[in-house]
């Protein structure tokens, strides 16, 4: 939800070097839409050059929307510790609609330790966790909280043709199993990879992350 890219250092240097890399940010002092952040998608890829389409966390439903258009040049899609519809189930997801409004109240430490409960992470990535959640405006975050809480592409998700991917963590105290459940219901060929890591596998295990995802996009070439 920070949409910063100073998160994906690691994981990026770990790639290939014939791998061709560039990550979007998401401006963290505007409100935008679902369509408006689609439409950054949109103008951000490629119109010609063949790509592989990789989201983390809160840009998997949204790169699910975009894939559904089945842009001629995308070629597969990576979806990690992503989901379709809301990630919060049962009394957590009621409790998540009214404890939104105070997010910017919580102490941002308080939020990457729940992204890497179940891990053993650097002092370095939770260090970088909390500036990239405090360089967000606080009624920016709220806002894309509530567009989390409240997803469902699960029939964009049907109309994508190209190969998917999903990695999922192990120990993700944020997504619950059941939306990797349902993503397959709709969508049986769904390729998954399981890595031993909590939530943000690309910032905790980016060499392993980094491995998985090239070797799918050789698969694809």
């Amino acid at each position: 939800m920070h949409g910063s890219s100073e998160l994906f250092a690691d994981f990026v240097s770990a790639l290939p070097t014939p791998l061709e890399t560039r990550i979007l940010s998401y401006p963290n002092g505007i409100l935008l839409s679902n369509s408006e952040l689609l439409g950054l998608i949109r103008s951000f890829v490629s119109t010609s050059e063949p790509f592989v389409l990789l989201a983390e966390s809160f840009s998997t439903p949204l790169s699910m929307q975009f894939a559904a258009a089945n842009p001629h040049n995308l070629k597969g899609l990576i979806l990690c510790a992503g989901f379709a519809t809301s990630p919060l189930r049962g009394i957590t997801r009621i409790l998540g609609r009214y404890l939104a409004p105070v997010l910017p109240f919580i102490p941002s430490g308080v939020g990457g330790a729940i992204m890497v409960s179940g891990s053993h992470a650097p002092d370095s990535i939770l260090g970088h966790l909390r500036r990239s959640i405090n360089s967000v405006h606080p009624a920016v975050l709220v806002d894309r909280v509530r567009l989390v809480l409240s997803c469902d592409v699960l029939d964009d998700l049907r109309r994508v043709n190209v190969p998917v991917l999903y990695i999922q963590a192990a120990h993700d105290h944020l997504v619950n199993p059941v939306c990797l459940e349902e993503m397959r219901r709709v969508k049986p060929e769904i390729k998954v990879v399981v890595l031993n890591g909590a939530h943000i596998l690309l910032q905790l295990m980016p060499r392993q992350s980094a491995e998985i995802v090239a070797r799918f996009a050789r698969q694809l070439s």
